[in-house]
């Protein structure tokens, strides 16, 4: 049974976000204990990211701010779309009419949920003055209420803020419909069931037209793929191959542990490379991660990088369970006879991390409510950005998109042989290595640390729009 619940934000955010207000004597935070509270934590053991947050904070704070009191920088959605060049996009200087993703919806799928992501997305958008969206909340099941001690949960709902707001901020005017599903996803074992039947659902209902997946679980994790048997995984495929069917593009991420991955106690790294699905499919777009290096006013101040600040790495390498598919055959070098990851890459790095509101119980202490802003980094920052821009290009095109992958891997070809307008942007710094695991390097054209590498969106949106 599915339940839905519309909360158009506006209506229900502002009396939420006024009781929730603290004043700011009583949240303030010293540099000190501010440093001591920078972890790198995996709060979801089994899902891709977050990887960190910090403690809170009353505002956003300046990237000076950031460097002085964490020692990493720290970046706003204001600066993203300066250093990604959305803004000619949203004024219509790029296309001759403005694009923002109206007319398109975003679904994103995520266990639990969060129990405040109405009233924290119309915090987090009064902060930067975005317009609220309509926030479509579909429950695929009974979801259990939320418990503000149990990690898990806290953990899927700092996934969930994450997802909406940075989604909801690259493309302003498409429609978010978040699942939430009741079972939380462990390494190959439970929890894709549900969540695959959430999105053909809404995929055969005809209300996708982008879905946005922040999770995913090494191969080998999935009964029966060590010993050669992929059933189990290959099983959870119909609703991409549904996806394909209707016109709908799905995007996952790539990974926040570079070349390696978690075994299937969450905890432990292989220690060789391997790969996670649902990145690893064919039918799905895989998204890396970089790190990006901004002034004040989002400007680049050096090219991008390979995500690899210590606190993860981007997701990449080859597939153990798919073999190359027909739109990789021109970086066959590169992937071989192997589905090759990631396709394309995004801001995902904790140096360099994204503000998020969150007011909801537990987010640094089981049970503790202290409701502000926090610092995220990881792939599952990257994919619903990814998400956002998939959605400008629907726009632009007037309809669906579906598998980009085939339109991207063109344009990659275009920009490598050196054809401007593509809006492709080489990655060529760094690599993917990480936990004792050599990774890949960062090359002009296609690699497997960041895939054809990042974008320039008021360029990439109506190329992506003309090929798709």
């Amino acid at each position: 049974m599915t339940s839905r619940t519309v909360l158009p934000v506006a209506a229900v955010g502002g009396l939420a976000a006024m009781s929730m207000a603290v004043p700011a004597a009583s949240v303030a935070v010293t540099a000190a204990s501010t440093a001591a509270h920078v972890s790198s934590v995996h709060p979801i053991p089994d899902v891709v990211g977050p990887v960190l947050k910090t403690a809170q904070f009353p505002a956003p704070q300046t990237i000076a701010t950031c460097q002085a009191d964490l020692g990493i920088n720290c970046y706003t959605p204001v600066q993203y779309r300066v250093a990604y060049d959305l803004n000619p996009l949203y004024s219509g200087a790029a296309t001759g009419r403005s694009i923002t993703g109206a007319g398109e919806t975003i679904v994103i799928v995520d266990s639990y949920g969060s129990p405040t992501i109405a009233a924290d997305l119309h915090t987090f958008d009064a902060q930067f003055g975005f317009p609220d969206p309509v926030l479509q909340i579909e429950q695929f099941g009974t979801i259990p209420p939320f418990d503000p001690t149990n990690s898990t949960m806290v953990g899927w709902a700092e996934e969930t803020t994450l997802d909406v707001e940075y989604a909801h901020s690259i493309a302003p005017g498409a429609k978010i419909i978040l699942a939430e599903t009741p079972v939380a996803e462990t390494e190959g074992v439970t929890g894709f069931a549900q969540m695959m039947a959430a999105e053909d659902s809404l995929i055969k209902s005809g209300q996708a037209d982008v879905i946005s997946q922040s999770f995913g679980a090494t191969e080998q994790t999935f009964p029966g793929v060590s010993s050669g048997n992929d059933s189990s995984l290959l099983d959870l495929r119909y609703a991409f191959e549904d996806a394909a069917l209707h016109g709908v593009t799905v995007l996952a991420a790539s990974g926040d542990t570079g070349a390696t991955n978690y075994e299937s106690d969450g905890k432990t790294l292989y220690p060789y490379r391997v790969n996670s699905w649902p990145a690893s499919d064919p039918l799905v777009t895989a998204v890396g991660g970089t790190q990006l290096n901004l002034d004040q006013a989002g400007s680049k101040i050096t090219p991008d990088v390979v995500w690899n600040d210590g606190f993860g790495a981007s997701g990449g390498g080859t597939s153990a369970v798919f073999s190359r598919p027909l739109y990789q055959i021109g970086v066959s070098r590169v992937v071989g006879k192997s589905r090759g990851t990631p396709d394309i890459s995004m801001t995902a790095a904790v140096n360099g991390g994204a503000w998020v509101y969150m007011s909801f119980a537990g987010i640094e202490s089981p049970g503790v409510s202290n409701p502000g802003w926090y610092i995220f980094g990881g792939t599952s920052e990257a994919t619903p950005i990814m998400s956002g821009i998939v959605a400008l290009a629907d726009q632009q095109a007037r309809h669906r998109l579906g598998l980009i992958n085939p339109a991207l891997y063109a344009l990659g070809a275009l920009q490598k042989a050196g054809v401007p307008g593509t809006g492709i942007v080489s990655v060529t710094s760094g690599n993917n290595s990480f936990g004792g695991v050599t990774g890949y390097n960062a090359t002009a054209g296609y690699n497997l640390a960041t895939g054809w590498g990042t974008i320039d969106a008021a360029k990439f949106v109506p190329a992506l729009a003309r090929l798709g």
